[in-house]
């Protein structure tokens, strides 16, 4: 999927889309995703201009919306249809090492459970071979009041 299709499943818009492709995906299972981390990405001029790293948070956000497009995707329900996910939780998230500008940021989700409009997913950030950071992701499907 390009950024174009991407925009069909996720909400956010410019300066807070975080997934640039996805390279694959099974549906009801897993996907992989990925963002292109460019220094002239916003948050870099306060975070820390002398030193310029990605926030965690924002890794740890860029790896929800990643999940939240193969939950819409494998449902096929689109956030135009009145539907969104909700971040809800974070749990067992570890940060490895910093991501910087000119990295390609590798984002996998792998679905744990789906209950009841709650998902559970395993995910992992990675640049290249080197393991980025990891947590388990808790997203909420709900229909959004018109």
């Amino acid at each position: 999927m390009n950024v174009e299709e991407i925009k069909e499943y996720l909400p956010q818009r410019y300066p807070f889309l975080l997934v640039d492709r996805v390279v694959s995906m099974e549906m009801g299972k897993s996907i992989v995703a990925y963002k292109n981390v460019s220094v002239n990405e916003p948050f870099f001029n306060g975070h820390f201009p002398d030193y310029p790293i990605m926030p965690g948070v924002l890794i740890i956000e860029a790896l929800a919306q990643a999940a939240g497009v193969l939950g819409f995707k494998s449902q096929e329900k689109k956030p135009k249809d009145g539907y969104l996910y909700y971040f809800v939780g974070a749990d067992d998230v570890r940060l490895k090492r910093p991501v910087v500008p000119g990295d390609c940021l590798t984002l996998e989700a792998t679905i744990i459970t789906s209950k009841r409009g709650i998902y559970k997913f395993a995910c992992r950030a990675s640049v290249g071979d080197e393991l980025v950071g990891e947590a388990t992701i808790m997203c909420a499907e709900r229909k959004r009041e018109q």
